[in-house]
């Protein structure tokens, strides 16, 4: 192999196995010439100040710390921002790697932030307070420069005013840094995570921001209010090659015409796994998505050092060859790289204790039988004669059953009170892992509680079917005199979770003010119920986000105040 080049300044007497490691990595080695050039200025550095600094992943950073072996000093010192002591390196003799600098390419929207002062501070704010991340969801934040260079790069790639911005997912608030850079552009949210929904919510209300937020767990398919919808998506997935093609499968579908819009993604690998890039790159090629454009390193986050805390942003765009429609296969349920819904996750619910749940379930029926189960049940543990259902059918539409038993084990208990309202049953039997947040104490429980009532009743039996695990049991109810207007309302709404909010509360409106005897028509209900909440339209009970449940009970009390003895 050609030698690398060396200044005039002496670098050339550098350890050997500095040499060797530059060597290795031939024309790339100008990464971690970055590295040196980094540890010239002669401060003290960390591995992981040095891996955001220079976006060269983890491991290479410590290979060439360690190739500078008696070359660098070393102390322990308490980390700047959280707990615990890191160890931090710096170089004996700076000077003597200082030929190492180099120029930098230029940021392709760098000249152009300096217009958004205020959208910048109101991020940096914005970024500092939100949830903290999820790893059971891959969530690594990004900083706060990234979410407004991600907005300042659409508004000046593409024509935002008027358009519609879906994204699939947005830990990284996106949609905020969007519609603060260009307000006449509107933003549609799509998350299973309810805490950041809760969170994005208020800050669009506060700031006066047009974002509207759906609850959906995206393997199983987008709201249907948003599917077709937008002109241009961003989505920041799980790096596994099968989260990349589900979320951008789930972006293709929210596009209202694929020739004309784009999928902006942001994904990144250490250069140490190209291989694993080229996983991803080819399920892209093969869905007819052209890579019009590929920023490296345009996205930094405030972890993911395995990967430099950096990721390139694409620029997809479908051809006529590009698939609009769902992921199939059994890889879209394993998507995340830790945790439940890891590919390398053992089976949720053993057979022997699936077989004991629908026993149980049988036992306290008066047929004796179960009718129903949804979602992944080992087979030999389903009777003969017991029809099965997809989660994604069972939310998708209205599915008859009478006694139904339902298994969110292995990583999709956050649709717990949803699958609840889905149903139609008499009685829901739904086994769920007891370390679920609705299950796992009296706070979690009496939120469940508020979520399903008035039209189901709630019990939880805990270490069933085995000391991991909870059933939830939920039965109808139906309403006695007692009930007030409002209850009757919400339990219309609720009975029918499947339709628009707005046209379920238009007809419950109606049937309750028609009980009390004081009939409303269509046109009077219509214009009552659009008045009475902004977030209410294109909302489903099933994709409304957590918080708005709460809000839903005040605005069916409101609906009928007027019309109380």
């Amino acid at each position: 192999m050609r030698p690398v080049p060396w200044d005039d300044r002496g670098v050339i007497d550098h350890p050997g196995e500095l040499s060797d490691l530059l060597r290795e990595q031939g024309a790339d080695a100008a990464r971690l010439h970055d590295v040196l050039a980094a540890l010239a200025g002669g401060g003290w550095w960390s591995t992981r100040d040095l891996v955001r600094e220079t976006a060269v992943a983890h491991r290479l950073v410590e290979r060439v710390v360690e190739a500078l072996g008696e070359e660098v000093e070393r102390e322990t010192a308490d980390r700047a921002a959280d707990a615990g002591r890191e160890t931090r390196v710096r170089l004996r003799s700076p000077s003597r790697y200082t030929g190492f600098s180099r120029p930098r390419l230029a940021d392709p929207v760098g000249h152009l932030l300096d217009g958004h002062a205020e959208a910048a501070a109101e991020l940096e704010r914005l970024v500092a307070e939100a949830p903290s991340s999820r790893v059971d969801l891959d969530h690594v934040a990004a900083s706060a420069r990234t979410a407004l260079r991600r907005g300042v790069f659409l508004a000046a790639r593409f024509a935002l005013p008027g358009a519609r911005l879906l994204c699939v997912g947005d830990h990284d608030l996106t949609s905020l840094a969007t519609t603060l850079v260009g307000k006449d552009t509107e933003a549609v949210v799509v998350d299973i995570d309810e805490r950041m929904l809760a969170y994005i919510d208020a800050a669009a209300q506060r700031l006066g921001l047009p974002v509207r937020c759906h609850f959906a767990d995206l393997r199983l398919g987008l709201p249907e209010a948003v599917r077709g919808q937008a002109d241009l998506v961003f989505t920041d997935p799980p790096y596994t090659p099968e989260g990349v093609e589900l979320f951008v499968r789930r972006g293709l579908e929210g596009l209202a015409d694929p020739r004309r819009g784009r999928v902006l993604v942001a994904y990144g690998a250490s250069e140490t796994t190209p291989a694993l890039v080229a996983k991803t790159q080819s399920r892209l090629v093969r869905m007819g998505l052209v890579s019009e454009a590929i920023w490296p390193d345009f996205n930094r986050y405030l972890g993911a050092e395995a990967i430099g805390a950096t990721s390139d942003l694409y620029v997809l765009r479908p051809t006529s060859r590009t698939p609009v429609g769902d992921a199939a296969g059994a890889d879209a349920a394993r998507i995340y790289s830790q945790g439940a819904n890891a590919k390398e996750a053992a089976a949720a619910l053993p057979e022997e204790d699936a077989r004991s749940v629908l026993e149980r379930v049988a036992g306290d029926s008066d047929t004796g039988r179960v009718d129903t189960v949804v979602g992944a049940w080992p087979k030999g543990a389903v009777p003969d004669g017991v029809r099965g259902v997809r989660l994604s059918t069972w939310l998708g539409s209205p599915t008859p059953g009478d006694r139904v038993a339902i298994n969110l084990t292995g990583g999709w208990e956050a649709l717990l009170d949803r699958v609840i309202l889905a149903a139609s049953a008499r009685e829901v039997h739904v086994v769920v892992p007891s370390s679920a947040e609705a299950v796992r104490d009296r706070e979690g429980q009496e939120a469940l509680r508020a979520r399903i009532e008035p039209r189901y009743t709630v019990r939880f039996l805990r270490g069933v079917p085995g000391p991991r695990a909870t059933v939830v049991v939920a039965r109808a109810r139906e309403l006695g005199a007692e009930a007030s207007p409002g209850q009757r309302l919400l339990w219309h709404c609720q009975d029918r979770a499947h339709g628009r909010l707005t046209s379920t509360l238009r007809e419950g409106l109606i049937a309750v003010t028609a009980q009390l005897g004081l009939p409303l028509n269509k046109k009077g209900a219509r214009t009552r119920v659009a008045a009475s909440a902004p977030w209410l339209p294109g909302h489903t009970l099933l994709d409304l986000p957590g918080h708005r449940f709460g809000e839903l009970r005040a605005v069916t009390d409101r609906l009928v105040a007027e019309f109380r003895d």
